[in-house]
This record gives structure tokens, C-alpha cells and sequence, in this order.
């Protein structure tokens, strides 16, 4: 199938899609820095204001794919969804779905979405998708169950055409799988590590310490006030939420008890914690990776759900490559 990848940033969307042999025929994305590794990764520039994009320049395609910008919905930002400009292209989405009338939107965005503005964004939003001809269901799932050690919970949206008559959709059940940070940290002595490395007198660790892997962050201690971005965790646990915004000692990645020495993630390991494939390039300033994947998706999850989609397809007697 074609598809397209909207708001694309660095392709978690596109990661899991072509895992499965369909083709991505049109991108867009404003940001430079994500444009840069896209095409390192892809060989594609994609294109920029998707505001200044007629619908008659982006191709046919099956499904429309879209992590439409979150910062107006999510807890961290200011919260005021469409009255922000940035919360309007969710308006971009429904232009295109509209002209082109693609057999699926995907769609994801924050938790928080759903109970932003006491719930009327996720009323209209539905409705807007619903009057462009699509029916639609929606969940949070987060990447903990989903075979990576991150806890990231995104509301996902899947929306099929309405004259396909899709009502049997289910969202994926957890993967059941058991999985630690530490199957996917570095080697304890790579010198890659040692600009993650944070050294205070201040750091507080517990004396009982875990030893059971859990599908959850495991919080073994704090430094500072012990404050967001100032709590340590176990690698026998789950990464908290890799964040594109944030401050404190763990901005972003937050803070890890690895052997003796307390850490922040090295990109690498954010790439794995994120489920992309290991030959995917990085940009080559670490600040700069940790923000573009904590705007990206989780590759697995992604993965999961188009698991479903194609299934529900191919019941339809669709073409499903």
C-alpha cells in the first residue's frame, strides 16, 4: 500500500510501515534538523509547511499517517489547544483526508488529549473526523507492553473510511513479553558514556535495591529535591518517557543507577528504547536526538496496531501488500 507520512519528524511512522513492504509516497516536516536525518535515513527531503501544500501536490495514497504536533495538548506545554496555532494543524490532517479520501488515517498524539480543555478538543476532533467520512476508535497505549523499555503512553487514533464497513477493529492486546533497560544499555566501560555521567554529592541511593525485572520504571534513589528530572532508576526497569522538553540533571532521558555510576541515556540507547532499527542514523548532536525522539512515535507499538489494520483489511478483501 502507499502511504504518507505527515508531520513525519525523523520516520517512526515510516520505520514500521515499511517493515512490512508498503511504500511511503509523499512526507512533510518543518523542523531542519529532523529533515537532515530523514533523508540521511530515508534518501528523502520531506517537504516543509504542510499549511502551504495543496492537496493536489501530495499523491495518491491508502493510508495517512500522522503524529500531528502535540505541544497545545500535552501536561508539560500551555495547554491551549486549537486558540494555539500549532493545535490547528490537526485542520491539515482533515484537508487531506477529505481530498483524498485514503482507505485509513493513523494518528497519534499525547495522553493528555483527551481530557485537554475538559474534553471538548477530543469531542471536536472526533467530530471533524467523523464528518470527513471516518469512522473512528482510539486508545492509549503505552510502549512498556509493547516489547521496549519505555514507559510512553500516546493516545493513538485508527480511522477507517466509513463505506468500508471496518467494525471489527481491535487494538493490540500487551505483547507480554518482559524486558529491562539493561538488555539495551551500552557497555559499562564504552567512553561513548562518560559525557552522560552525572557526579554529585547529593545523589541518594536506597540500600534495597531490586533485583526482579518489571515492565515499569523502578525508582532506586534521587539527587537534588528529587524533583522531575532529579529521580533514579533501575535498569532492571523501564526507561521513564523519553521527552523532547524538560530540565534537571535527567533532562530528557532521565537518570539511571548503571553499575555504581549514575546516568543519563547515550542516543543510542534512546534508539533502542524507541525501536528503531540499529542502522538508523543519528544526528550527530545528542541534544538534538533526545528531542527529536521524544517527538517520535515508538517504532513496536506503531507496528502493532498496523498489525490490526492490515488484518481488519484483508478481511475486507482489500489489497494488502
Amino acid at each position: 500500500m502507499r502511504f504518507i507520512d505527515l508531520f513525519c519528524g525523523i520516520g517512526g511512522f515510516r520505520q514500521a510501515l515499511e517493515g512490512f513492504g508498503h511504500n511511503c509516497v509523499f512526507s512533510s516536516d518543518w523542523d531542519r534538523q529532523a529533515q537532515w536525518v530523514y533523508e540521511k535515513n530515508y534518501g528523502e527531503l520531506p517537504v516543509g509547511d504542510l499549511t502551504a501544500v495543496s492537496e493536489g501536490d501530495v499523491p495518491p495514497h491508502d493510508i495517512l499517517c500522522g503524529g500531528f504536533p502535540c505541544q497545545p495538548f500535552s501536561i508539560s506545554g500551555n495547554q491551549h489547544g486549537f486558540r494555539d496555532a500549532r493545535g490547528t494543524l490537526l485542520f491539515e490532517v482533515i484537508r487531506i483526508a477529505r481530498a483524498h479520501q485514503p482507505l485509513v488515517l493513523l494518528l497519534e498524539n499525547v495522553r493528555n488529549y483527551l481530557r485537554h480543555d475538559e474534553g471538548n478538543t477530543m469531542r471536536v476532533t472526533l467530530n471533524l473526523l467523523n464528518q470527513a467520512g471516518y469512522s473512528v476508535q482510539h486508545a492509549v497505549l503505552n510502549a512498556s507492553m509493547f516489547g521496549v523499555p519505555q514507559k510512553r503512553e500516546r493516545l493513538f487514533f485508527v480511522c477507517f473510511r466509513e463505506d468500508l464497513k471496518c467494525s471489527d477493529f481491535s487494538f493490540p492486546s500487551p505483547s507480554g513479553r518482559v524486558v529491562a533497560l539493561e538488555d539495551i544499555l551500552l557497555p559499562a566501560g564504552d567512553s561513548r558514556l562518560d559525557e552522560f555521567i552525572v557526579d554529585r554529592p547529593d545523589i541518594r541511593i536506597r540500600e534495597d535495591l531490586t533485583c526482579e525485572r518489571q515492565n515499569r520504571p523502578l525508582r532506586v534513589g534521587t539527587l537534588g529535591k528529587g524533583g522531575q528530572g532529579e529521580r533514579i532508576y533501575s535498569p532492571k526497569g523501564h526507561a521513564v518517557t523519553i521527552s523532547a522538553y524538560g530540565g534537571g540533571a535527567g533532562a530528557k532521558t532521565g537518570l539511571y543507577l548503571v553499575g555504581e555510576r549514575v546516568r543519563r541515556l547515550h542516543p543510542i540507547e534512546c534508539r533502542r528504547a524507541m525501536g528503531f532499527a540499529e542502522s538508523f542514523i543519528l544526528h550527530p548532536r545528542p541534544n538534538v536526538c533526545f528531542q527529536q525522539f521524544g517527538n517520535s512515535v515508538a517504532v513496536p507499538v506503531v507496528r502493532a496496531v498496523f498489525q490490526q489494520i492490515q488484518t481488519v483489511l484483508g478481511a475486507q478483501h482489500l489489497a494488502v501488500a
